[in-house]
């Protein structure tokens, strides 16, 4: 199988037959061409400009406005309103002159840019991951910068910057910017036992923006709360990397950041929450919508050296048990096996009181099977 291209033709389709239903899909409704093996997909590209004028191109992938989400073909994530009045979100105004954006995007003209020139060195540290000082992430915001943007103060979009006079994000494979596509590499992850693919776009961190290809973005820490993903008052969801998991390219049980450092393929991180929503009028449908939130806010477990000299570690592949995932992050970390990496975090009483390390990855889900919801 060459891979699956994701439309939202069943949401559509129930849309028509009941036009009172807004039904948002777990998969980004505006990616096309994605490819489940290779993990590519192509995205609508839109243009904005700088400070000085420049073009600028970036992607959409959430709002917290369900309209302009279904109309744009993004990701419904409420939980963007509460980094509202934080540098995590950039305030932009309209650009006039130019060419206009698909959907008709207002042009933005941002305050906060990208540097994409520097040369990414992955170096790794003593034991892989952390890495060493000497590492340098591929790209960097500015003070300014954080691809939450605000026109009005009320819709948050997550627009991550993809391109602009000082070069191209490390995850761009080609660019139209004529025809406005842009074809994006994307990464392997986990999902309740089920693959997904997910677009990393940018972290608050040094070494995961190294690692993960992403954009270095200090500003998403911004964003509340560290180890709270209550849907009230958080804006982050829960991520959990494995730090040393089984190595080996050809390992089945492969998994983690220091494979990952070693090249081996992607870390295979667990995700706490999907998107999607059966109808967004309806309080009682299913919604996972309410919960999913882009930011995602690292939680990050190593295995034990008892768990290491027991033999029993594997690749997991859940937060929590399900059906097809029986070994799972929280049974785990209650027996003992896995500890945290970052123990004087905050507790996520989600996640079995595991702490967060504070790190926020800005990695939109782009594809998740069906079979998940």
């Amino acid at each position: 199988m060459l891979g699956i291209t994701a439309v939202a033709t069943a949401c559509n389709n129930d849309t028509a037959t009941d036009p009172k239903r807004r039904m948002l899909p777990n998969s980004l409704a505006s990616a096309t061409d994605v490819d489940t093996i290779a993990a590519t997909a192509t995205l609508p590209l839109y243009r904005g400009q700088d400070a000085n004028g420049a073009n600028v191109y970036f992607i959409i992938t959430e709002s917290n406005n369900v309209d302009e989400s279904i109309r744009l073909g993004v990701n419904w994530t409420p939980k963007l309103v509460h980094a509202m009045q934080t540098k995590a979100v950039q305030t932009v105004t309209k650009a006039s002159g130019g060419r206009s954006n698909p959907n008709g995007f207002p042009v933005p003209k941002f305050v906060g840019n990208v540097d994409f020139s520097p040369v990414r060195k992955l170096v790794p540290g003593r034991d892989l991951f952390p890495l060493d000082p000497s590492t340098v992430p591929g790209s960097t915001g500015d003070a300014m910068y954080t691809p939450l943007v605000t026109f009005d103060g009320k819709i948050v979009y997550n627009a991550s910057h993809v391109a602009n006079k000082t070069g191209l994000h490390d995850r761009v494979l080609s660019i139209d910017s004529v025809g406005m596509k842009v074809k994006m590499k994307l990464v392997h992850g986990f999902y309740e036992g089920f693959s997904i693919l997910y677009s990393s776009t940018e972290t608050s961190d040094h070494d995961l923006a190294a690692l993960e290809q992403g954009t270095f973005t200090p500003n998403l820490n911004f964003a509340p709360f560290p180890g709270d993903d209550k849907p009230f008052r958080s804006a982050r969801e829960a991520l959990v990397p494995i730090v040393n998991g089984p190595r080996g390219v050809n390992n089945p049980e492969r998994q983690g950041l220091q494979s990952a450092v070693l090249g081996e393929g992607d870390p295979l991180n667990l995700f706490q929450e999907q998107a999607g929503c059966e109808d967004a009028n309806n309080p009682s449908a299913f919604c996972d919508a309410v919960n999913y939130s882009p930011l995602w806010d690292v939680h990050p477990v190593k295995w034990t050296q008892a768990a290491i000299d027991a033999g029993i570690v594997r690749r997991i592949t859940s937060d929590k048990r399900e059906p097809i995932a029986p070994l799972n992050v929280i049974e785990l970390y209650a027996d003992g096996w896995l500890t945290s990496a970052t123990p004087q975090g905050a507790r996520n009483s989600s996640l079995g009181g595991i702490p967060a390390a504070g790190i926020i990855v800005n990695c939109p889900i782009i594809f998740v099977s069906g079979a998940a919801r």
